[in-house]
This record gives structure tokens, C-alpha cells and sequence, in this order.
């Protein structure tokens, strides 16, 4: 069953249209994030399903019940923004329990709720503290404990770890994917990071200029791109221009200039249809260096020669020159990095890549 239907939705303001007619369904209980870069559309359609922004076109089912004309208050929503929205001159609890407080939950049963929503996020003891008395991270908790207080049919979560440092920010998106499963509520989450994107989700809806590139769960948006907008945003890719030979078995045959004829699984090619111009992809994780001379077992192998090294830890990511063409590669590393200069071997195994048409 789905818990928003969303169809044909359409918002213009005035001659600008920020999303085009945009078709979506979100399953009940799924956890879906709607990820892309600034401007492309995804807090729009968020705060179309919120209630506001009205569409311009369409029509939105929350729970099988249009909404288009059902106000905000009476959609049964937990909202949880980047801001966090607390009120300053209210205690913990007191800002829990608004959401409680205007739908008439006696004083007692508010008052188990609020706890309950505070065990749930791990903060039980601060109940009679005020906002400014916590740090960044028991604010989002308190946040997010405010919006399912209330026990909604949808939460929507619109950039709620940006304001964060890294460190607590992965530590928070841990926490939010536990409590959304424990507790089961459909989840719509907007965000321009693609980590974010990967680890939390059930479906990733990617969004590019107000329409939707592709919808699926993580492992396929990720490995197969639908198109080379999503293959440059979620993560980082080489995408070479080639062209489809035919095929073989399982797999269609694309000749690169680079690495010459690569058997790529017709799975990671849907797209591919008739022979032609195409482009072959190649994430960057999925090229390895080698030194010089190193035995090949069953792998694509080019020369190349490292030109720049950035070093990020516990992997590192060179750029190299294979003839006229640069590459991207994203290495773990287990002492030294290559150096600038070096002459390496580029690996690939032709089941890691995947195809595009050249449109």
C-alpha cells in the first residue's frame, strides 16, 4: 500500500516551473529520500506533500485521502526542519508536547508520550531543561521526538543533519534510520547529500531541474545509473564515450577507445537498446592501481601514469593519464599512496561497469 501518492504534480511560480509533472508512490513504512543538488526541486515537492505549497497541477494522496485542499494541520504530519523550529521559552517537554497539546491528548496520557518519545531518542533526563541548555545533536533529537510524538502518518525530514559537524552528523543519520525503523512511520527525506542518501534509504527518488532522474533502492541507482546526470552525482565517475557492437550471452559489447572492447552485463544497460554511439561508466572505486608489470587475472589492464594524488586517509583518490584520457580512481590504501609520476597499471573488470546511450 502507499502512504503518498503523488501524480502529475506540477509547481510553477509564475514563469517559473520549480517541478515538472512528477509522478510518484511512496510505499507504507518506507524510509525515501529525495536527493539532488540545490534548485532542483526536492524541498518543493516536500512542502507540497506538507501542505506549504499548494501544486500548481496534480493531485497528493496521503493514506489514500486527497490533500490538495486539506490544510496542514490536518494532514497528521511530523515535520522536522534543518533549523530544528524549537521554542526557546518552552522546556523540553513543553515543546514535545505541542503537537499534543492542540489535538487534545488529555495532561496524563501527553505526559507518557512525551516520555516514551524521549526514551525513543535516547535523551530521557531532559525533560525540564530548555533548548539553549543542549547541544546541536540533543536538539535534532528533540526535533525529530516532537514529530513523532504525535504518531503521524507521514514524516518529513528536509535537510535535518546539514547544520551538524561530520563526526555527529553520521552518528545522528545512524540514530534516525534505527528510530524510523523501530517505530515503522513512512519517512520522506530531502537531501543534497549523496552518503546520506545511500546509507539511510529504502528508495532514492534523484532529482535534476525539477524532474525525476530515477527512483530505486540504493544498490541500483547507485550501480546503474539511468542516466549520466545520476552516474556524476552519486558518487564519482568516469564516463567514456564508446560504442555498442552487439552482444554476447549476458552482456553487450561497447568498444572504448580507452580500454578497448568491455563485455558489461546487460543488467547494468537497460537503457541500451540499438547499436551505435554509447557511453561506457566507470565508477571510481572500481578502478585499482597496480605497480608496473604486476600479473593480470582476468582484468582489463592499461598503463597509465599518476598525475595528481589526494590523499583523504584511509583511501585516496589519484587522477591518472591513460593516452589522451584522464581518469578518476578512488583507492583504499594500506601504507604509502602512489606518488605523482608514477608509472601504474589500471585494472578493471568489465562486470563493474555500466552502459548508457550516448543521448
Amino acid at each position: 500500500m502507499s502512504s503518498v501518492t503523488l501524480t502529475d504534480i506540477v509547481k510553477r511560480f509564475e514563469a517559473f516551473t520549480a517541478v515538472h509533472k512528477t509522478s510518484l508512490d511512496i510505499p507504507d513504512g518506507a524510509f525515501v529520500t529525495l536527493l539532488g543538488p540545490s534548485g532542483c526541486g526536492k524541498t518543493t515537492t516536500l512542502r507540497m506533500v506538507a501542505g506549504l505549497l499548494d501544486p500548481t497541477e496534480g493531485e497528493i494522496l496521503i493514506k489514500g485521502r486527497k490533500v490538495n485542499d486539506v490544510p496542514i494541520h490536518k494532514r497528521n504530519l511530523g515535520l522536522v526542519f534543518q533549523n530544528y523550529a524549537l521554542f526557546p521559552h518552552k522546556t523540553i517537554a513543553e515543546n514535545v508536547a505541542f503537537g499534543l497539546k492542540y489535538r487534545g491528548v488529555a495532561k496524563e496520557d501527553a505526559r507518557k508520550r512525551v516520555q516514551e518519545a524521549l526514551d525513543l531518542v535516547q535523551l530521557p533526563g531532559v525533560g525540564d531543561r530548555y533548548p539553549k541548555q543542549l547541544s546541536g545533536g540533543q536538539q535534532q533529537r528533540i526535533a525529530l521526538a516532537r514529530a513523532i510524538v504525535i504518531e503521524p502518518d507521514v514524516l518529513l525530514l528536509d535537510e535535518p543533519l546539514s547544520a551538524l559537524d561530520a563526526n555527529l552528523r553520521e552518528d545522528m543519520r545512524v540514530e534516525l534510520k534505527r528510530i524510523q525503523e523501530r517505530i515503522g512511520v513512512t519517512t520522506i527525506f530531502v537531501t543534497h547529500d549523496q552518503s546520506e542518501a545511500l546509507a539511510m534509504s529504502d528508495q532514492i527518488v534523484v532529482m535534476s531541474n525539477g524532474r525525476v532522474e530515477q527512483v530505486g533502492p540504493p544498490e541500483q541507482v547507485y550501480n546503474t545509473p539511468a542516466s549520466e546526470f545520476v552516474a556524476n552525482f552519486l558518487g564519482a565517475s568516469n564516463i567514456l564515450p564508446a560504442r555498442h557492437v552487439g552482444s554476447d550471452g549476458d552482456a553487450v559489447l561497447l568498444d572504448a577507445d580507452t580500454f578497448g572492447r568491455v563485455a558489461v552485463p546487460a543488467a547494468k544497460a537497460p537503457n541500451l537498446a540499438s547499436e551505435g554511439p554509447a557511453k561506457l561508466v566507470i565508477r571510481a572505486e572500481k578502478l585499482q592501481l597496480a605497480p608496473s608489470g604486476t600479473p593480470v587475472n582476468g582484468e582489463l589492464a592499461i598503463d597509465a601514469t599518476v598525475e595528481t594524488v589526494d590523499y583523504q586517509g584511509q583511501a585516496v583518490r589519484y587522477f591518472v593519464r591513460a593516452g589522451h584520457t584522464q581518469l578518476q580512481a578512488i583507492n583504499m590504501i594500506d601504507e604509502r599512496p602512489f606518488s605523482e609520476g608514477a608509472q601504474v597499471s589500471l585494472r578493471l573488470r568489465p562486470r563493474d561497469c555500466a552502459a548508457l546511450p550516448a543521448s
